[in-house]
């Protein structure tokens, strides 16, 4: 079971990179850079809504229905965007993968809460960090490779070979957990349904707009956002916005960390280039320091004896991607050698690792087990709401110049230092009322 979920993961996580380096050949290829943008949203709206109706389901049936439906899905989407003879083919085979894999992503979740004993969850969890780590490494020179002497169709089409053995390793284990009495939808599940709608339009919009320029693009990211600040609310725990005890603080530090982490890893490679002299190889290499460091911090967390509390290590983890980022930050200046920047990125890849497998056990920990399917939901659509949003105000302003300069860098990193720290500063909240923290 544990080789086919990380093998899952990573299948993924190597199609969520790898598209992102064919992308530009395809568009090309098919005449269809007016839909580039909606390849990626449509992509990301269907998996916002995927996971609201994996966690339902989950929640309701057990796992293993999700599951199936997820690779099945994940697995069509492939094929129709592998075959496409049109960009709004690819379009819809890219909306259809998207929707497989959040499906596919919270049922791995609720799986881990249902197969594992509690003991062994946080090793699971470094193990699905450490699944991203190879294809963070090798996803996109592969991609290329692929695309430059087998074409770009088999990005799309290889995939499947690896997919469908992965998802029967894990079947016989699914066979024996815990399955709910039939039942009908828990109440509120088709407005849950609708808000996730609306949530993952806003989202597509948002990383729509976030690729404009001009009035066009503030109208559009202003229109996103409102939209996301009425739906988000609703799909995520109750007291998320007041940062509430327990599980509210655990999925809000979910997205903190997701949000400033990613902020700064979309800036680093520009500022490396523009201000630095980097060519695009090295200052790649300066991310593949983070992914190797986040995978230290995975596999040292689910290692270490037990802490005293549970807010100890999201703490330190926050605390290390705010110290690292903010150390990222003087490399903008030519006078801080860059290796102060590589050694920064290192320490805020360590505190991810630390945070994120983390957190995913405090998830299943304060869950009840008719509920670890709508709160995994909850984690991920955290994460990715958080750092769509992010993403889309970076790139705005970053769009605004055609050379930010040190200060717009310093500005777009103090961002996410911001983010970091903040969840740092509300880390003791992860401790429910009858646990003191640390």
């Amino acid at each position: 079971m544990t080789v086919g979920s990380v093998a899952l993961v990573s299948l993924l996580a190597f199609e969520a990179l790898a598209v992102g380096t064919a992308m530009p050949t395809v568009a090309r290829a098919l005449d269809g850079l007016g839909l580039y943008a909606l390849a990626f949203g449509g992509s990301f709206a269907a998996g916002v809504l995927a996971m609201v109706l994996s966690g339902i389901w989950c929640d309701a049936r057990g796992p293993r229905g999700p599951m199936w439906a997820g690779v099945g899905l994940f697995v069509v989407g492939l094929f129709v965007a592998g075959s496409a003879d049109a960009m709004g083919t690819l379009v819809v085979g890219r909306a259809v993968q998207g929707f497989g894999s959040g499906l596919l992503s919270v049922a791995l979740y609720v799986v881990v809460g249902q197969a594992y004993p509690e003991e062994l969850r946080r090793r699971v969890f470094a193990a699905f960090a450490a699944a991203w780590v190879v294809p963070s490494l090798v996803g996109p020179a592969l991609a290329g490779l692929i695309v430059e002497y087998l074409g770009w169709r088999w990005v799309f089409l290889a995939v499947p070979v690896v997919a469908l053995p992965a998802v029967l390793l894990v079947e016989s284990g699914l066979r024996t957990l815990h399955r709910p009495p039939p039942a009908g939808p828990p109440a509120g599940a088709a407005a849950r349904i609708g808000w996730a709608a609306g949530a993952g339009v806003s989202a597509a919009l948002l990383h729509h707009g976030g690729q404009q320029r001009g009035v066009l693009a503030v109208t559009l990211v202003a229109v996103a956002l409102a939209g996301l600040g009425v739906c988000a609310p609703r799909l995520l725990p109750a007291g998320f916005l007041r940062a509430a005890r327990g599980l509210p603080t655990v999925v809000g530090l979910r997205g903190l960390a997701a949000a400033a982490f990613a902020g700064a890893e979309v800036v680093i490679p520009l500022m490396l280039s523009r201000e630095r002299g980097f060519s695009p190889t090295a200052a790649g290499l300066v991310l593949t320091v983070g992914a190797l460091s986040w995978s230290v911090g995975s596999w040292a967390q689910g290692r270490l004896p037990p802490p005293r509390s549970s807010a100890t290590l999201p703490r330190l983890g926050l605390a290390c991607v705010a110290a690292g980022t903010a150390t990222v930050t003087l490399a903008v200046w030519p006078a801080v050698p860059v290796a102060v920047g590589v050694a920064g990125w290192a320490v805020a890849g360590l505190g991810m690792g630390l945070t994120f497998p983390s957190l995913s056990v405090l998830t299943l920990a304060l869950s009840a087990p008719d509920e670890q399917g709508r709160n995994s939901s909850s984690l991920q659509l955290a994460d990715s709401l958080f750092t769509a949003t992010v993403l889309a105000l970076t790139g705005t302003v970053l769009a605004a110049g055609t050379t930010p300069g040190p200060a717009g860098y310093a500005g777009t990193l103090a961002v996410a230092v911001a983010c970091a720290l903040l969840g740092a500063l509300l880390a003791g909240r992860v401790v429910p009322g009858r646990e003191r923290p640390a």
